[in-house]
């Protein structure tokens, strides 16, 4: 199982690990903290250094009730960060975590490698236009409505059953495209519950009969740190053990905030394997 990133297969085999840079001022974990040149490298030094394999840059905060941002503000956020981070790590691999086509467009023009949509082309229909075009691997993810209503959209006769049915459909609207490189996302607190986010992922290896792989994105969310009782920031034990659990489960992408804990978390999961 592979997926072509600029031309460099990337084994997804042995799990891989996604670390998260929001260039946001309002993201729920890491909202703000980075603005500029220096803070952007800083932060992708670590992700690097960590030992991740991608790092997934977003301009558009997707939590819950999120504010509106024009188009143009989401480009100029994400291109220069793209430029600062290509220009002091040329190999990096980049995804970019948007769901509009321009964006997505753009970003790839800068040297951006994957495109990571949280709403699988539902909100932007030049979206796979964009991907046919590039030919970059995308991940799409299960989401209802948009980060403005979401939250009020959780109602499902069998969740499984219809997220199934939703990445099928979708699936084939790639492969009739020609997208080859498909990565799948359960969108773990979007249009969920936290019941809901424990369902699919205690049910999460049913994905697999879609035959791609899977990415789990449950760092430091709400359906941790709100079950525990806890804060973001002290949600990092919980984050691990779900991480954990989803491996288990056949997923084989980590986004995560956290990527040191998470590439120990694969490496680990990987010796009970040998």
């Amino acid at each position: 199982m592979t997926i072509n990133c600029k031309g460099q297969l990337i084994d997804l085999s042995i799990p891989k690990v996604m670390g998260v840079m929001n260039v946001t001022p309002n993201s729920f974990f890491d909202g703000g903290k980075y603005k500029n040149e220096e803070e952007i490298i800083s932060r992708a030094n670590i992700i690097l250094s960590e030992g991740a394999d991608f790092i997934d840059l977003g301009g558009y905060s997707s939590k819950p009730d999120a504010e509106f941002v024009s188009e143009q503000e989401e480009i100029d956020r994400v291109v220069p960060a793209i430029e600062f981070i290509l220009k002091h790590f040329p190999d990096a691999l980049l995804s970019i975590d948007t769901f509009r086509g321009e964006v997505a467009k753009a970003s790839i023009e800068s040297g951006a490698a994957i495109i990571n949509d949280i709403a699988a082309g539902e909100l932007d229909d030049k979206m796979f236009d964009v991907i046919t075009k590039y030919n970059v691997p995308y991940i799409m993810m299960h989401m209802r409505g948009n980060p403005q209503t979401m939250q009020t959209m959780t109602h499902y006769d069998d969740i499984m059953k219809e997220m199934l049915l939703y990445f099928s459909e979708k699936v084939q609207k790639a492969r009739s495209l020609g997208i080859n490189d498909l990565i799948l996302d359960p969108g773990f607190g979007f249009a969920k519950t936290t019941d809901q986010n424990f369902e699919v992922m205690q049910k999460m290896e049913l994905f697999n009969v879609l035959e791609l792989p899977v990415l789990a994105g449950i760092s430091r969310k709400s359906m941790i740190y709100k079950t525990l009782g806890v804060t973001p920031l002290e949600a990092l034990n919980g984050t691990t053990f779900l991480n954990t659990i989803a491996l288990t489960k056949g997923a084989k992408i980590l986004r995560v905030h956290d990527v040191k804990e998470a590439v120990e978390c694969v490496t680990l999961f990987n010796k009970l394997k040998v």
